[in-house]
Parts: structure tokens; sequence; C-alpha cells
């Protein structure tokens, strides 16, 4: 798969934009605020509908302008697709796949990318929702049906919220009798939720141990889990019990060890399974909830673990240790995709990366990309670009592009 043109209307420093890509290594090089990241924002934004800078769309389109337009043409398996979207400011964004009206989300369907960006340091350091938001694009890029799921899911949890905060202000029982119908949606999306981020951990976890060994050539055992909230109710729930009913406990009878079910990945476990467990957990919480106003237990309050050599990366990993490990994760996820997708090689985006590595990281990291189908990077100067390597060269300049070639 790759990018081979793509075209701007009023895109954040773009009135206009044409930029032609090559197969293989393609560098974008400008001075910093001239608009490089606005390009691979712009293709990013076909594989996860959502800017990796940003929250919400509004920032996307040009100062004074209702509207932004956004057109790429990509080649995948020996076939051409046009995809476009219209982002809006004030309406509901549009799409198109080879001029014919789709749902935005279709999009993803056809276009597939990994983006490495200085953004990724959240991921290892900052808090949960960075690391849910990477889960959840991680999913949707293995699965773009999910895409729906997610927004399904997201609406439920607004809706659903919005029911519990009317509980605090007298309507209780009309609360309780409805929250039922709910819950079964809020179970239904969230469950096939879990199950996707689990399948993901155990599909990723050769690929991100490969992809930190050969950033760093040491095996430091880097290792994934999740910390969800409805394996925890549903443990705290367990160990009460317990608790209750012991009249004389035995030592260790009824504790907690470290590694608990909330953070141990599951094996193959069936969505009935998940189900079943979150059902009982909105009902452990289901007082607090009512008291709080706040939907308490499911994905969008979980948290991915992260950890090297049996620690948690944040608070125990140095600086690079931590660049090592968000870079792997993108590593991996590319080599992933790549052995998944029907539709060839993701393209491999590296935005602003090298400027952030010693010189060493930047050829590993490089080198490992370098057999995918195509590789854009965008970069302020050209010395911290791997040498030996011809580019397809696009300059930038005031939201302006030139096209040539440059060699190192």
């Amino acid at each position: 798969m790759r990018v081979a043109h793509l075209s701007l209307a009023d895109f954040r420093n773009y009135a206009t934009a044409e930029v032609p890509f090559a197969a293989g290594p393609n560098l974008l090089v400008g001075r910093n605020g001239q608009g490089k990241t606005n390009l691979a924002e712009a293709i990013a934004y076909f594989a996860t509908l959502r800017s990796h800078r940003v929250t919400g769309d509004a920032a996307l389109i040009r100062a004074g302008q209702e509207s932004a337009i956004l057109r790429m043409r990509v080649e995948s398996g020996g076939r051409d697709v046009l995809l476009e979207a219209q982002i809006n400011r004030d309406r509901p964004n549009r799409a198109q796949v080879n001029r014919n009206p789709v749902r935005p989300r279709e999009l993803t369907r056809w276009f597939s990318t990994v983006l490495f960006a200085p953004e990724d340091l959240g991921i290892v350091r900052g808090d949960p929702s960075g690391r849910r938001r990477f889960l959840d694009e991680a999913v949707v890029a293995r699965s773009p049906a999910l895409s729906g799921t997610l927004s399904d899911y997201e609406r439920v949890v607004r809706q659903r919220t919005s029911l519990l905060k009317s509980a605090r202000r007298g309507a209780r029982s009309a609360v309780e009798a409805t929250l039922d119908v709910w819950d079964a949606q809020l179970v239904d999306h969230g469950s096939r939720i879990m199950v996707a981020r689990h399948e993901l951990l155990r599909a990723l976890e050769e690929p991100l141990r490969a992809g930190y060994e050969t950033l760093v050539d040491q095996d430091h055992g880097p290792r994934l889990s999740l910390a969800e909230t409805v394996a925890a109710a549903c443990e705290r729930e367990s160990v009460s019990r317990e608790t209750e009913s012991a009249e004389v406990p035995t030592p260790g009878e009824g504790s907690v060890s470290r590694e608990t079910e909330a953070e141990r990945p599951r094996g193959d476990v069936s969505r009935e399974t998940v189900a079943a467990e979150f059902r009982r957990a909105l009902q452990v919480v289901r007082a607090q909830e009512l008291e709080r106003g706040v939907t308490l237990v499911g994905p969008h309050r979980d948290d991915l673990v992260l950890e090297l050599n049996g620690l948690p990366v944040k608070g125990y990993a140095s600086h690079g240790e931590s660049w090592s490990f968000a870079l792997a994760l993108r590593l991996g996820m590319a080599v992933l995709l790549r052995g998944e997708s029907a539709g060839g090689d993701p393209v491999i985006l590296l935005d602003d990366v090298f400027a952030e590595l010693d010189t060493r990281r930047r050829s590993k990291l490089m080198s490992a990309v370098q057999s995918f189908e195509q590789v854009i990077v965008t970069a302020a100067v050209e010395e911290d670009i791997p040498e030996g390597i011809a580019w397809h060269r696009i300059g930038v300049e005031r939201g302006t592009v030139s096209v040539g070639s440059a060699e190192q």
C-alpha cells in the first residue's frame, strides 16, 4: 500500500496543495512551522479520522473557512482508490470512496498507516487516556469495523452518564428503571472492545519484543497488560465475600497478589464470559454510580500497563528506554499489520521523530522500516536524517511544496 497523491484545500495552513509521493522513502523537509507535519496529519487522518495532535476537527480547518477538503489517491494490491474527506466546522463530516458517498468511518477500510510522532512519548509517560487512544486506534487498524463499535460505545457512555447525573437531581427511581436498557448496550459494545484489546495485546507481544531488541540490541522484557475496571470490581466483590464468610482466615487466605486478574492478559476468553463479568461489575458499582453520577467501569476507564524488566515503564524507565518502548510499540504494530493486511504494507509515517533520537537510534529505526513499501519522513534539517538513502524529496516552505530528489 502506498500514497500516490495528496490534494488539500483549506486544511491547516494550506489554501491548496498538490503533493505527489513515490514508492520507497519520501522526505518532507523544511524549517519548523512551514507545514510538514500538517501533510503527515492529513495522510494519517484517512486511517484514524482524527488528528494525532489535537482533540476535535475544528483546528484542521484553515482560519476563516467553513470546511477543509482532503483527497488522497492510494495504490493498494495493484488497484487505485480515491479517498475524499470533507471536514466541516458546523455540520457532520462527509466522505467519498471513488466518488461514491460513504460514511466517514468507511475510509478506514481502505487505508492503513503507522504514525511515529513526538507525541508518542505520551503513551509511555502520559495519562491513561493516551494509552486508551493507542489501543483503540490499533484495534481499528486491525479491524476497521470496530470503528463503529467504538463510536456506539462512546455514545452509550455519554447518554448513560447523563441518565446517572439526573438521578442526583431526585429522579432516582425512574433512572433505575431505565438503567438496565443502557447497561445492555454498554455491555454489548464494551465487551467487543475488551476482547479486541486482549487479542491485540496477545498478537503484539512478540513484535513488540523483537522491535525493542532491534532498537536497543538488548532484551529488557517489554510487556503489555491491561488494568481493567470490570475485572477489578469483580475481584473486589469476590475478596469482600471471602472475607465476610471466613471465620478464621489462614495466612494468605483471601489476599490479593500484586498481579491481580485486573492486570493479567486473558487467554482465549469468549465474549460471552467478558459480557457476563461486565454485567456483574455494573451491579457491583451501581450504588456508587448513582451517587456519583458517573459510569465507573468499562473500557473507557481502563489502562494499558507497560513494563520493562518487570517494572512499570512510567516512573522507572530512563528517557532513552521510554522512547525505545514507544518506538517499539509503533514498530510492532507495523509488523503486525504487515502480516495481517490483504492490502499490503501499512504506510510508515515518521513525523519529526529523528530530531528526538540519537544517531544510533535513528539508524536502527530507519533500518527497521526501510523494507516497507512506502516510508514518509518529515524533518526540519536534513542532518537529522540517516545517510545512504535515495529520497523522493519534497520541500515545504510557508504552505508551498516543491518536489525534487535527494540522495544521502
